[in-house]
């Protein structure tokens, strides 16, 4: 009887083991691309590491992020960020959730397929592709944006035409457009996905009720969406607080303007500025990195799904 216990704990521990190495190379390469990076980016805002001196690092504690603290330009770039980011995720939740629901009740399965395809054609463009081409879009002179408003609309003379780029108040705004433009397929997907997955008894048990359409999404298909809303909602505000490729196209390093975020700001001092100083620009994103945790917390408490 001790014997067959014995054998039978061998072959639990046994096939435990045969699960773990399946696990293997997946924790390795979470640790060597993941975990590392984290605590290696943590230990050397803690140093005055200069990649271009060739003295070693020396531990300073938290003088750089004291140093971040008491920069103006640091709370300065993360409003920034702030401003954009509420430009920017409204419309990957409103829209997409309205081409959703109306490409849900396209009732002819190839017209709906085809509405789908359609949709995720910009979700598959290269992201160089899409920076050349709203940059040509935009472009103050030859962009087809500007030639509809002046010459079409008659809005604007080529003297007064809006500065989308440059720098200037429009910048911002015009890269949300392009961001919300570029996802919008993507996140229609995600709200489709969700809309297939309601049983389609319960609008249609609501409307015979008397349900208006509105009454209908609220308390019907609002709630069922919500887990979607969360994950995309948090998801996109991560993404919209550490935007740095189309920053640095469409804005470069002008401190003063409005594409001076703190992830610009961080890439300025660690490659750009003097002896690179990537202590202090890994305290940055630190600082950086936290606080949109923090906001990360707050938003699933507020989105999360109840009952």
């Amino acid at each position: 009887m001790a014997q067959a216990t014995i054998a039978q704990r061998f072959w639990v521990f046994r096939e435990g083991a045969n699960v773990w190495l399946f696990l293997v190379p997946t924790l390795a390469f979470f640790v060597g691309y993941q975990v590392y990076p984290i605590f290696r980016v943590l230990w050397i805002s803690f140093t005055d590491f200069q990649y271009l001196s060739n003295e070693p690092a020396n531990w300073i504690w938290f003088d750089n992020y004291v140093e971040a603290f008491n920069d103006p330009l640091m709370w300065k770039s993360l409003w920034r960020a702030t401003y954009f980011t509420l430009m920017f995720l409204p419309g990957t939740i409103i829209l997409p959730l309205l081409l959703a629901i109306l490409v849900d009740r396209v009732s002819n399965p190839k017209l709906a397929t085809l509405y789908r395809v359609i949709l995720l054609i910009p979700a598959v463009i290269p992201s160089t592709l899409i920076f050349v081409l709203w940059k040509w879009m935009y472009n103050y002179q030859v962009g087809p944006i500007n030639h509809f408003l002046v010459e079409t609309l008659g809005l604007f003379t080529l003297y007064n035409a809006p500065q989308w780029l440059g720098g200037t108040p429009l910048t911002l705004p015009a890269v949300a457009i392009m961001e919300v433009w570029w996802g919008l397929g993507y996140h229609t997907i995600f709200f489709l996905a969700g809309l297939a997955a309601i049983p389609k008894e319960l609008p249609e048990a609501a409307r015979i009720d008397g349900a208006t359409e509105w009454q209908v999404f609220w308390h019907v298909t609002r709630p069922r969406l919500a887990p979607i809303m969360m994950i995309l909602i948090v998801l996109r505000f991560g993404t919209a607080m550490a935007v740095i490729d189309e920053y640095l196209i469409f804005g470069g390093f002008n401190r003063d303007s409005p594409t001076y975020t703190w992830t610009i700001f961080m890439y300025d001092q660690a490659f750009k500025l003097g002896l690179w100083r990537q202590g202090f620009a890994a305290a940055i994103g630190m600082i950086g990195a936290i606080a949109m945790m923090i906001v990360m917390v707050i938003l699933i408490r507020i989105f999360r799904p109840r009952g």
